[in-house]
C-alpha cells in the first residue's frame, strides 16, 4: 500500500525508544534502580563519579539485551565495545555518558505489527546498552532555606537502558503509534522492562521530517522524550504539519531537538541537533569489551516465552480464532494467559475471546485497570460461559450474573443465578404449552409470517419470551415456534 501523503508531502519517521531494564541494581554499580526513592538516596559512589571509581557492568542487563535481540530476529554480536558520549550537563556528573556506538549489542532485527488490518514491518538498526542520567528539578522546586532553585536528583543516574532505534520506516503518526505499542507489548512480555510509561521507563524520542514523493530524505527534527501513545499522536501530527508550514513558506528547517507541549499542542525547539562527532565518541578505557559466546545466547534462547506472534498463530490453528481475535488474545502475556486459563476450564475458545474482547474488555477500560486487575478470576469467566453453553442461562441473564460477580456481590455462579431466578426454562412441555397460548393469541401475527413476512416470526418469538418472563431458551422457542407454524 502506498504511503498516504499529507498536503503532498511523504512523512519520514524513525523513533528511538528507551527501556529502562527491570534489573535490582544499576548497569555499572550495585545502587538499587527501585522507583520512587528519596533524592539522591539511591546514588552510590559510582554513580556520583567520585575519584577513584570504576564501573562494572551488570550482565543482567547484558541477558535482556540478547533477549530482545533474539524476539526480534536480530544478530546479537559476540564482541561489543562501551563508548563514553561527551557532553556537560548538571545531572550527568562523570561529563559523560557510557553508552555504545560503533558495535552495539543487538544489530538489526524488524517488529511486525497490524495497523489496521494490514500487517506492517519496521526494521530495526541496531539496540545498544547505556546508562541513564540523573535528573534536574526545576518546577515548584524550593532548596533549604525556602527560595526557588533547581536542583539534581542523581537516583536515576547509571539506570540501564536499552536505547531501540528503527530504520526511517515508518510514514505516518498512527503507524508509529502502533510500533511503538507492538514494542512496548513485546518489552513487557519479554520480562525485561516493567513498561510503566508514567515512571518513565519507556519513552520515545521520534525523528520527523517530510518530502516530496522521490525527493530525498528532508531534514529531521527529533522529538525528545515522548512518555504516552497519545502525546506521541499529537506532537507528530504537529510536527508534519509545522514543517509544512515552513517549507511552503519559503523557510529551510534546520535540524533540531524539540519538545512536546501537552498544554499547548504544539513543538517547540530546544537546541540545535548534535551530530556523532558533536559528541567525541571514544572506546571507554575502565571496561573490556563485552564477549557474549554462543552458549550464553543459549542459554538465553532457552529462557525465552513463546512468542506473540508464535501464540497468536497457535491459537487461530489450534482454538479456530481469527487473525483479529488470535491478535487481540496475545496483546500482552497477562490476556493470553488468562485467555488460555478459561479456555482449558470450560473448552469454548471463540466465547472466551469473545467475552474478553466484549464485556470484560469493557469494564477494564472504563476502569482504567489491566487484565492482570480483573476482579474476575479466568475459572469464574468459564463457568458463566459454562452455563450459557448448556443452557442453563440466556446470554442476557449472564450479563446479569457478570455483573454481580464483577461488583463482588458473589463468586459462585450457580448461586447467583439460583438467588436471581435466573435459570432458563427448559422444560419443553411447560416451553410448548406457552406457544400454543401465544399463537392463540395472536393469529395476525401468525397469518403474516404465513404470508412470507419474516419480522413476524421475530414478534411470536418476543412474545413467547415475555410469557416466560425471559426464562425461555431461545434456541428451544425458535424450534417449538417453527414446528409448530409448519
Amino acid at each position: 500500500m502506498a504511503a498516504p501523503l499529507i498536503r503532498g508531502y511523504e512523512v519520514v519517521i524513525g523513533l528511538e525508544t528507551h527501556a529502562q531494564l527491570s534489573t535490582a541494581s544499576k548497569i555499572f554499580s550495585g545502587a538499587s534502580t527501585a522507583f520512587g526513592a528519596a533524592p539522591n538516596t539511591q546514588a552510590c559512589a559510582v554513580d556520583l563519579a567520585l575519584p577513584g571509581t570504576l564501573p562494572v557492568l551488570n550482565r543482567a542487563a547484558v541477558d535482556r539485551a540478547i533477549r530482545l535481540g533474539l524476539a526480534v530476529g536480530a544478530k546479537i554480536a559476540p564482541l561489543s565495545i562501551f563508548a563514553r558520549k561527551n557532553y556537560f550537563y548538571p545531572d550527568l556528573p562523570k561529563g559523560y555518558q557510557i553508552s555504545q556506538y560503533e558495535t552495539p549489542v543487538v544489530q538489526g532485527g524488524a517488529v511486525g505489527f497490524l495497523l489496521g488490518d494490514e500487517r506492517r514491518t519496521v526494521n530495526l538498526t541496531r539496540a545498544h546498552l547505556e546508562e541513564d542520567a540523573g535528573k534536574s528539578l526545576h518546577d515548584d522546586y524550593h532548596g533549604g532555606d525556602g527560595r526557588p532553585c533547581s536542583g539534581i536528583d542523581l537516583n536515576r543516574a547509571g539506570t540501564p537502558l536499552l536505547e531501540i532505534v528503527t530504520e526511517p520506516d515508518m510514514r505516518s503518526a498512527a503507524e508509529a503509534v502502533e510500533y511503538a505499542k507492538a514494542l512496548h507489548a513485546l518489552v513487557v512480555w519479554l520480562g525485561i522492562c516493567d513498561g510503566n510509561m508514567q515512571e518513565g521507563s519507556f519513552r520515545c524520542d521520534a525523528n520527523v521530517s517530510v518530502r516530496r514523493p522521490g525527493a530525498p530524505f528532508g531534514t529531521r527534527r527529533e522529538i525528545k522524550n515522548l512518555n504516552s501513545f497519545r502525546f506521541m499522536q499529537q506532537a507528530i501530527e504537529f510536527e508534519i504539519h509545522w514543517q509544512i508550514d515552513q517549507i511552503e513558506d519559503g523557510i529551510p528547517i534546520q535540524q533540531a531537538t524539540v519538545l512536546f507541549d501537552p498544554d499547548s499542542g504544539e513543538t517547540r525547539a530546544m537546541r540545535t541537533k548534535e551530530d556523532a562527532h558533536d559528541y567525541r565518541y571514544f572506546p571507554d578505557p575502565d571496561l573490556p569489551p563485552l564477549v557474549i559466546a554462543p552458549e550464553w545466547i543459549e542459554q538465553v534462547r532457552a529462557s525465552l516465552p513463546e512468542l506473540p506472534a508464535a501464540m497468536a498463530g497457535r491459537f487461530q490453528s489450534a482454538d479456530g480464532l481469527g487473525p483479529e481475535d488470535a491478535a487481540m488474545m496475545t496483546q500482552s502475556l497477562a490476556m493470553a494467559r488468562f485467555y488460555e486459563a478459561a479456555r482449558d476450564a470450560c473448552g469454548q475458545p471463540k466465547a472466551v475471546a469473545n467475552w474478553l474482547m466484549g464485556e470484560v474488555s469493557k469494564r477494564l477500560n472504563a476502569e482504567g485497570r489491566t487484565i492482570a486487575d480483573s476482579p474476575l478470576p479466568p475459572a469464574t469467566l468459564a463457568a458463566l460461559i459454562g452455563r450459557i453453553g448448556d443452557g442453563t442461562i440466556s446470554h442476557n441473564a449472564a450479563r446479569q450474573v457478570f455483573d454481580a460477580l464483577w461488583g463482588g456481590e458473589s463468586a459462585d455462579v450457580d448461586a447467583l443465578i439460583e438467588s436471581r431466578g435466573l435459570k432458563q426454562m427448559n422444560d419443553s412441555g411447560a416451553l410448548e404449552k406457552i406457544v400454543d397460548e401465544v399463537l392463540v393469541a395472536n393469529p395476525k401475527s401468525v397469518d403474516e409470517f404465513r404470508a412470507g413476512k419474516d419480522k413476524a416470526f421475530n414478534a411470536l418469538v418476543g412474545q413467547v419470551m415475555k410469557a416466560s418472563k425471559g426464562k425461555a431458551n431461545p434456541a428451544q422457542v425458535n424450534e417449538l415456534l417453527r414446528k409448530r407454524l409448519a
